[in-house]
Formats: C-alpha cells, structure tokens, sequence
C-alpha cells in the first residue's frame, strides 16, 4: 500500500497548485493594462474620420493599439401606419443603424490619456472609454 506522500501526482491533484500559480505570478508576469474604447455612430463615414483621428493621436505618442475591430451594426426597425384611419394595409418601415469600432491601447501613458481627452470629435459620435 502505498500513500500520497510517495506519489507527487496524488499529493498536487489535492489543492497544492494554487500555491505554484502565485508563485509564477510574482516571478515577474506584469499585467498589461487596456484603454478600450468603443465608438458608436450612425454615420459609417464619421465613425471612420473618428476612429482615425483616435488612432493617429494615440499613435503620436507612440502607444500600442489593437484595432480598430469592427463590431455588428446594431439595425432597430420601425413599422408605420402610413394612414392613420381606414388603410392598415399601407405601411412603412424605417430602420436605425448604429456602426460600431472597438480600439484597444494597451498600457496607456498618462500624455496618451491627457491627448484623448483633450480631443474634439464631430457630434453624433458616441464613445465609451473603459480601463481594463
């Protein structure tokens, strides 16, 4: 007979591997931080002009980006009576389409953060800017 001393298989598959995680952890792994930032518009053309304008000021000071990722368009449908009375049959139907462009900065300098915030984009452009 034999015990979990003896085989170290058994004696790490009972708990002892949380230990060796924050041990590889603290060896030297840097967690990189992200500046996700999604941009939301009607217009494809200014999300565009937007989404440039974001990446040529993070790429003057020399951050690292991913992106910019195009995520689906939102399509919201309306349908209309076309009369308000007698003809339910005639109708009309309006769409919304909401663009959307996620960019990510990975480990922002605080100059990259002063930059973006100091910039003025055209109205009708949405962002969301996260910490990560």
């Amino acid at each position: 007979m034999t015990t979990t001393a003896e085989h170290p298989k058994k004696a790490n598959a009972k708990g002892s591997g949380a230990p060796r995680v924050r041990a590889q952890a603290a060896k030297g792994k840097v967690e990189t931080q992200k500046l996700r930032i999604r941009v939301r518009a009607y217009e494809y053309k200014i999300l565009d002009a937007s989404v440039r304008q974001i990446m040529d000021t993070a790429l003057r000071y020399d951050a690292k980006i991913m992106g910019p990722i195009p995520l689906p368009t939102q399509i919201t449908k309306y349908t209309v009576n076309r009369s308000a009375f007698i003809y339910k049959d005639a109708r009309e139907q309006f769409e919304m389409r909401i663009h959307k462009r996620l960019i990510d900065i990975l480990n922002p300098t605080p100059k990259v953060i002063e930059a973006l915030t100091n910039l003025t984009l055209p109205s009708g452009v949405n962002i969301d800017v996260k910490m990560m």
